[in-house]
């Protein structure tokens, strides 16, 4: 317990230096300020791309960069032979990953609620879908650092994948201006599950079956596909 204690303590130092997590938090409420001035039922859509955005630049950024970078440098092979096993290690940047993208969609949740007069969404609705997206977006990233060989093409790969889904997702352009057939395909990639669950949560409605079930089937499936590639050195 000492030895995983002071493993959380170092990783987490790290983390807090790492610039790509200050990127995680400060573009999604950037891109929230500057478009949400005068938010008022527009909340039911900024609110949800700006969410999916901080998962997203977590999930398919920071995290696969940071486990593919660790087994470059052979951290991962040499934890393998201390008393700190890389499964330890893996857990722990998974734990941490998540307490950095709480905080990123607290801090959306709290510019957003607090001072740009957002309302409020409903609590269980809402934690259950960001859970659901959250697992599904984090799946993918460990699929990328399971097949990438370095630190700088995980961080590649992250970027061919970021665009295309942020796109078919809706966050870059409204669903409804998207051809049909690319509008239907976006609502069952990760981040078009999870900004449609989002902007149904705070219409109101919450979640739909279809998109929840969407969520974890990528976050089950690719999973199990990145555990059978993933390689500690």
């Amino acid at each position: 317990m000492k030895t995983l204690t002071k493993l959380t303590t170092v990783e987490t130092k790290l983390l807090v230096r790492e610039p790509g997590a200050v990127f995680s938090l400060l573009i999604p409420l950037f891109i929230l300020v500057v478009f949400g001035g005068s938010i008022t039922e527009g909340d039911t859509v900024l609110l949800p791309i700006a969410v999916t955005l901080a998962v997203g630049m977590v999930g398919l950024y920071l995290l696969p960069t940071t486990l593919a970078t660790y087994r470059e440098r052979g951290i991962l092979r040499r934890l393998s032979v201390t008393p700190v096993s890389p499964g330890n290690l893996l857990t722990v940047q998974l734990l941490l990953q998540l307490v950095l993208t709480v905080a990123a969609v607290s801090v959306l949740l709290a510019v957003g609620v607090g001072f740009l007069g957002a309302h409020t969404p409903r609590a269980p609705h809402f934690l259950m879908t960001c859970l659901f997206g959250t697992a599904a977006m984090f799946s993918v990233g460990l699929l990328i650092a399971a097949l990438a060989p370095n630190g700088r093409s995980a961080n590649g790969f992250g970027v061919l994948l970021f665009f295309p889904l942020a796109y078919l997702g809706g966050l870059m352009q409204p669903v409804e201006h998207m051809p049909d057939i690319l509008a239907l395909a976006g609502g069952y990639t990760p981040m078009g599950a999870l900004r449609q669950s989002l902007h149904n949560v705070w219409s109101g409605a919450g979640p739909t079956p279809l998109s929840l079930l969407t969520m974890a089937v990528y976050a089950v499936v690719i999973s199990l596909v990145a555990a059978r590639f993933f390689r500690w050195e």
